[in-house]
């Protein structure tokens, strides 16, 4: 991708709505702590799935058992409601690739089916230790860096909910419209994200803007709390570091309701 992304980018746009969200912010009252309902909006939502779960499900570290999701092929990780894609096939997305750096070809790879565990974003190396076959997911900055498996354009699919109908559903929550940065314990799973841009929901409402907002979780945890997904899927651009360096990815997903998040904020 090069200047064709200002074909599908209004940078006058972003300026606007960087502007919109830091008014908006600016006087917004401080959010309350505890375990809520939490949706988190589509797009760069899909962070948390990124960080969480996503370098967990990479061979790079369940070849190694260095995560929770080793050894789990087959088994249910998640909620009913949940599927979860890697492919690096989309087209002009930022993260898509031809081949991957050991000369594979990409493709379309199903980590997460119905809650169920199908498979791992896997390089030849990890796939000769786990004596499973690479899914040209091997990735590097340079030639620098050796290769191994990263993912690409990385998202939870869409499902059958209707956006207002995930806020309505909501008696007293957080809407999370904006994520920010955050860390992640690559072992375990335990994560906190920043939202740069939240609301809460009163009666199905969305009422005040709130600031200093934290979610606060574990990735295998939360998957299980997804109980409804939207049906608008939206994915954002960034770029992810690991062992083999930075390389463009796509996080992405729906709108989507965790039943239960615990909420940091400075209320």
């Amino acid at each position: 991708m090069g200047f064709e992304l200002f074909d599908i980018i209004d940078p006058a746009e972003c300026g606007r709505e960087a502007s919109r969200i830091a008014v908006t912010m600016l006087h917004a009252p401080l959010c309350p702590s505890g375990k809520m309902i939490v949706s988190i909006d589509n797009g760069f939502g899909g962070v948390i799935f990124h960080e969480a779960c996503g370098h967990s499900l990479e061979a790079t570290s369940v070849a190694k058992g260095n995560s929770e999701f080793a050894g789990k092929l087959g088994q249910k990780i998640a909620s009913d409601k949940v599927t979860a894609i890697d492919d690096g096939t989309l087209s002009n997305a930022w993260g898509s690739i031809n081949i991957d750096d050991e000369g594979n070809p990409s493709r379309k790879n199903i980590l997460i089916e119905n809650g169920i565990l199908k498979g791992y974003m896997i390089d030849k190396l990890n796939g000769r230790r786990m004596g499973m076959e690479a899914t040209g997911s091997s990735r590097r900055q340079s030639y620098k860096f050796a290769p191994t498996s990263r993912m690409t354009n990385t998202y939870i699919a869409p499902g059958n909910d209707e956006n207002d109908n995930i806020i309505k559903s909501m008696d007293y929550g957080l809407y999370a419209k904006k994520m920010g940065g955050g860390s992640v314990n690559p072992v375990t799973g335990e994560f906190n994200f920043a939202v740069l841009e939240g609301y809460m929901v009163k009666n199905g409402k969305i009422d005040t803007p709130v600031r200093g907002a934290t979610l606060i979780g574990k990735g295998s945890e939360i998957l299980t709390r997804i109980d409804m997904v939207g049906n608008e899927l939206d994915l954002a651009a960034g770029m992810c570091g690991s062992v083999s360096g930075n390389v463009p990815t796509n996080v992405g997903q729906p709108l989507i309701r965790v039943s239960e998040i615990t909420v940091g904020g400075r209320e």
